[in-house]
């Protein structure tokens, strides 16, 4: 995906242009993927920048971090404060994806990274539209299974760990489909590579428990609290391949994917073929939240101006 990237950046507590924001190539980020980010949506509404969940997102940030002792010597206050007057110094008035992350920078090849390990922190944002058809797409299954938490923690968003996303969308993309979605170890539905996986069936609401590995997404907790407000019920459960096949409707969620309907899985129609109903409406609601045109939701935005 081709992205224009802003002109200003921030880069270890300054605002300086994307061409001045290097790093060496013994940086110990690049050899060993030793590098924490987030993903943040900021939605123009023809008024103001409405940031979605910008404290949600800072604390996962942090926490990701600290499975690793990898530290930020930053505080939720000042990288939040850096991201909204980068907006401000960008003069972003469209819709726009955030990349805040933080690396190990030159650390020689040792591998006993601790809270002294030198770390910088970087941050930029660039023009974002739809990822997927929100009419629907269509997924395959991938080989490649999610990784266990028993080998590395699922619920941080750290670069490496996306070296399975990567694997898995080759695969799906190459056999012409849309996105992958990951099984986990023991067979059942975990995630897609970049998204959580709900699925519908009789009006109640399914998703995968964390202990399948998939990720604490942030966009996942919006859409259960949604959906629980809209009256249907709400289940945390294991999700097995012929379930979802069998379900009457089944939809991504993640910051860049929003909410996105699965039309066709391996080649298999779900449910009618189309977007369902109760993905309709919370794709509807959804929308309306993130542009701040839904005061019982007003808590989830930070408007930049």
């Amino acid at each position: 995906m081709k992205s224009s990237i802003s002109k200003f950046v921030w880069f270890d507590g300054k605002y300086t242009t994307l061409e001045k924001a290097k790093v060496p190539i013994t940086t110990h980020a690049i050899h060993y993927g030793t590098s924490i980010f987030e993903g943040i949506r900021a939605y123009w509404n023809s008024e103001n920048l409405n940031l979605f969940r910008l404290w949600d997102h800072t604390k996962r940030f942090r926490e990701s971090g600290r499975f690793y002792s990898i530290s930020l010597k930053y505080t939720d206050e000042e990288l939040i404060d850096a991201i909204i007057n980068l907006c401000k110094k960008n003069k972003i008035k469209k819709s726009c994806y955030i990349r805040p992350f933080y690396f190990v920078g030159e650390y020689g090849i040792n591998l006993y990274v601790n809270e002294n390990t030198p770390v910088h922190v970087a941050m930029f944002m660039f023009p974002f539209g739809d990822l997927f058809n929100k009419n629907g797409i269509s997924a395959g299954i991938s080989s490649w299974r999610k990784f266990s938490d028993a080998s590395t923690p699922t619920l941080a968003k750290m670069g490496g760990n996306y070296l399975n996303s990567i694997l898995a969308t080759q695969e799906c993309k190459r056999n012409g489909y849309d996105e992958a979605i990951m099984l986990d170890l023991q067979g059942n539905v975990s995630e897609a590579p970049g998204e959580n996986i709900f699925i519908v069936k009789n009006n109640i609401v399914l998703t995968p428990p964390l202990s399948s590995s998939a990720l604490e997404g942030i966009t996942r907790d919006s859409v259960i609290k949604l959906a629980e407000d809209f009256g249907y019920q709400v289940r945390e459960s294991e999700i097995t391949r012929g379930q979802m096949y069998l379900a009457d409707e089944v939809f991504l969620t993640g910051t860049a994917a929003e909410i996105t309907p699965i039309i066709q899985i391996d080649n298999k129609k779900i449910g009618t073929g189309k977007a369902g109903k109760v993905t309709r409406q919370i794709m509807s609601t959804y929308s309306d939240v993130v542009m701040n045109k839904n005061e019982k939701y007003s808590s989830w935005i930070t408007a930049v101006y």
